[in-house]
């Protein structure tokens, strides 16, 4: 069994501000570090304890440099940095077949709430709305999964991404690690979201369960992306196919979701 995971630090147990997350670098951002390699490292021995074989880790976040390599068990690759393909946050899956799929640590994301750092991979994003449907990163890499067949059976992150999670794929494994309420969030002990991940993905895999997370791809995409600033929104305007239809805002449509990829790469 081969499994991928992809891992973010925003929705990790106890972090609540920027300053959590590594903007600015400091004290507050090695603690959260640590507690992101916690919650990778118990997922890839759950992964393990059920037979797997190989792992792939994709540390998601801001430099991709995040994760501790030694916290991780000897078992699971690490795939530190971004390489600047299209695939981003899910960068290796296109390597390899992969049976399952697990995301650590997201959040929710802009102008969806239920997270102080809910965002949908640029702060300067007002909101990205997919099909009709305001779009997470939980959303956009779960299709990007799906592009390859590869299920995506486990997430944790705070309360409000796991409810946007179970909507797309009902059968997938959540862990809540926190509930935001406007600027706050109440969070689990570190040591229980850890041992909470660790037995779900264990489940999971070892059930057989993560054969009924498959995601089927929409055929088509109508995507609407809006800034919170009007500059972005111009430039992005002149991307290939895009058109920017109000000053903050451009619209872009494909039956390619490696087309949504691409077009994110470069307008984000």
């Amino acid at each position: 069994m081969d499994v991928f995971f992809s891992c973010d630090i925003e929705g990790v147990a106890g972090v609540t501000s920027w300053a959590d997350a590594g903007e600015p670098a400091g004290p507050a951002y090695a603690a959260a570090c640590a507690q992101m390699s916690r919650e990778t490292a118990a997922a890839c021995r759950g992964a393990l304890a059920a037979g797997a074989g190989r792992i792939l880790v994709k540390d998601a976040h801001d430099t991709g440099r995040n994760i501790d390599p030694a916290a991780l068990p000897e078992e699971a690759q690490l795939n530190r940095g971004f390489s600047g393909d299209i695939w981003c946050m899910m960068s290796g899956i296109q390597h390899g077949e992969w049976d399952a799929a697990g995301f650590l640590g997201y959040h929710s994301g802009a102008s969806l709430g239920g997270s102080p750092l809910s965002h949908t991979m640029s702060l300067g994003v007002d909101y990205l709305q997919l099909n009709g449907q305001r779009a997470s990163e939980f959303v956009l890499n779960a299709y990007t999964a799906a592009l390859f067949g590869v299920p995506v059976c486990f997430v944790s992150g705070d309360a409000a991404l796991c409810d946007q999670a179970r909507r797309l794929i009902p059968a997938i494994a959540c862990v809540p690690t926190s509930k935001g309420v406007g600027a706050s969030a109440t969070t689990l002990h570190p040591a229980l979201a850890a041992s909470r991940i660790q037995e779900a993905v264990r489940l999971q895999l070892d059930s057989g369960a993560y054969r009924d997370c498959h995601l089927e791809l929409p055929a088509h995409f109508d995507l609407y992306l809006r800034y919170k600033e009007e500059q972005p929104a111009y430039r992005a305007g002149f991307y290939p196919g895009a058109e920017q239809v109000e000053e903050k805002t451009i619209h872009y449509v494909s039956g390619n979701y490696e087309d949504i990829l691409r077009l994110l790469t470069f307008v984000l």
